[in-house]
């Protein structure tokens, strides 16, 4: 006959635990979750910037949702705010001025709120750009990198939502500016626009349907994103970046526990402490100066959040007519007579399209084009991958020129130059400027890998001078350590893969398309440095050897 002991903890703190634990398991979660290994990265960082605002916007924005009267009744203001005294509003700015000037704390609370916003979003698309140059996204995270762009789309359309809430004349401004965009669209326009205003614009129900929208179904679906996310990290497991020891079947760094929660709880607070500082030092979005929203005036030197001006400037750029060609078509219907008004649909919808669309379909995209259906867990150098860092590069330039687009009369009037004049060099630059930056960024990325291989078979640069028996004269190179030779040298060699048959020895055309495209990523490389060459470049004398090797090397 035998018999079990049951653990009693001797603490409060203990018994409470064991007390869970009995009965959900826990500790056999917390120890598996414990001991997983994360690497440690100043370039991951980013990721978890973007979770911690995120937890600052729950948190202030539950603070803002106590005191905010999302309602478009119409009030007379007689809040603290003297120069707004007496005049008509809507009640949800009235709220937003009472929190501004007459909550303990709220016009704190209100800056903490967006200033969270913009970083969430900056953080969330610099973490996506580190995925993209990277190639953190290949096999098998593609799913991954899918639930990252959705979360980008909801962290913009929650800052968008958000930021239309107050009801201030610039937020409106932006309003009538998604009405005009939802109006383009043929047949079916003019009724979306009537369910979301409530009625012709600015209609009696879009500030309540935002509100809906802004602290229910959005961040709930957001939080949804955030937990697949963080799953399929676990499950995959972290990338990491290559170095001595580190292969794709293992991941060198820190257990959570207590290591990675220590300095995940810290930076949390650095986070927080650096939010909480720029809320209190620097004024965002000022709406007593805006005043409240009136559709009849149209303010100049409006600008959205510069997460949204893109798709703003976009519409800048659209020129209305080209010659005596319209960009505005009327369509006869058997009801009515429908205009597709192209000016406004075309830059409203496609360059987020393009960039949208490849973005989702990039994992598959260079999948096919490389033929490669192995797992990745080691990241690539940007340089080490010239084309796609290229492509993320002309992503860039051709968002940033949008962006600067939006603030085409405030660089105008600032640096005093005509209007059109702005205008024209930015729809050049919006053409001319991916072309370029694609193509400066390649041969950046190629010249760089030149130098690392030249740094590797030669030595770096020790400055010292020194001359030889005979008197000449030549520059000391220092050797690399292991470590140091491992970083420049080993990546993966893309090569190109030329149009392969099929088992029946033909070749379809979209695998001549494949080969072709496969030619214009890859032919232009630069081969790592392999062990045969390394060993010559230490011989006494081997820099003929290597000089030839290394022009065979080179495609071109």
């Amino acid at each position: 006959m035998s018999t079990t002991t049951e653990y009693t903890p001797k603490t409060a703190t203990g018994r409470i635990a064991n007390f869970v634990d009995e009965r959900t398991g826990g500790s056999a979660m917390v120890k598996e979750f414990g001991r997983k290994i994360f690497p440690d990265h100043w370039s991951f960082m980013f990721g978890e910037v973007a979770l911690y605002t995120f937890v600052l916007l729950l948190i202030s924005g539950t603070f803002l949702t106590f005191f905010f009267d999302p309602s478009m009744t119409h009030v007379i203001y007689d809040g603290s705010y003297n120069p707004l005294k007496g005049i008509g509003m809507s009640a949800a700015y009235s709220s937003s001025l009472d929190i501004s000037f007459d909550i303990r704390g709220g016009l704190f609370m209100r800056q903490v709120h967006h200033w969270s916003a913009l970083l969430f979003v900056a953080a969330v698309s610099v973490h996506m750009l580190r995925v993209f140059f990277t190639g953190a996204f290949r096999k098998p995270r593609e799913l991954n990198w899918v639930v990252g762009g959705v979360l980008l789309i909801l962290a913009m359309a929650a800052g968008f939502t958000g930021y239309s809430l107050p009801d201030d004349l610039l937020s409106g401004n932006g309003l009538r500016i998604i009405d005009g965009v939802m109006k383009s669209i043929p047949v079916v326009g003019t009724y979306i626009s009537f369910f979301l205003f409530g009625g012709e614009f600015p209609g009696t129900a879009v500030i309540p349907r935002l509100y809906s929208l802004h602290i229910m179904i959005v961040p709930a679906i957001i939080l949804l994103m955030v937990g697949l996310h963080l799953f399929m990290v676990v499950v995959h497991k972290h990338t990491q970046y290559p170095g001595p020891g580190r292969t794709n079947d293992n991941v060198v760094g820190f257990p959570v526990g207590p290591v990675y929660a220590a300095k995940a709880g810290g930076f949390f607070f650095i986070v927080f402490g650096i939010v909480a500082f720029i809320s209190g030092f620097f004024t965002i979005n000022p709406i007593w100066n805006y005043g409240p929203y009136d559709p009849s005036p149209v303010s100049a030197g409006t600008q959205p959040d510069w997460y949204i001006g893109w798709v703003d400037g976009a519409l800048r750029l659209m020129p209305g007519v080209l010659g005596n060609f319209s960009f505005e078509f009327n369509i006869p219907f058997p009801w009515a007579t429908n205009t597709l008004v192209l000016n406004v649909l075309l830059p409203a919808l496609v360059p987020a399209g393009i960039i949208f669309t490849l973005m989702f379909t990039w994992p598959w995209i260079e999948r096919w084009l490389t033929k490669d259906n192995r797992e990745h867990h080691l990241l690539d150098r940007p340089r080490n991958a010239p084309f796609r860092t290229a492509v993320g590069v002309a992503g860039v330039v051709s968002y940033s020129v949008m962006w600067a687009a939006a603030s085409s009369d405030l660089i105008a009037t600032h640096f005093h130059v005509a209007l059109n004049d702005v205008t024209y060099w930015l729809r050049t630059l919006f053409i001319v400027g991916p072309i370029l930056g694609f193509i400066l960024a390649r041969r950046i990325a190629l010249s760089l890998q030149r130098k690392d291989r030249e740094i590797v078979l030669h030595g770096r640069e020790a400055g010292i001078i020194e001359m030889s028996p005979e008197g000449g004269f030549s520059e000391k190179h220092e050797d690399l350590d292991v470590y140091q030779q491992y970083h420049l040298a080993v990546f993966e060699d893309r090569k190109v893969i030329p149009a392969q048959p099929d088992a029946a020895g033909h070749i379809s055309a979209k695998e001549k398309r494949r080969g072709a495209l496969s030619k214009f990523f890859f032919e232009d490389r630069v081969a790592p440095v392999t062990p045969s060459e390394l060993a010559a470049a230490k011989a006494a004398h081997g820099h003929a050897e290597i000089e030839g090797s290394e022009q065979d090397s080179i495609g071109h």
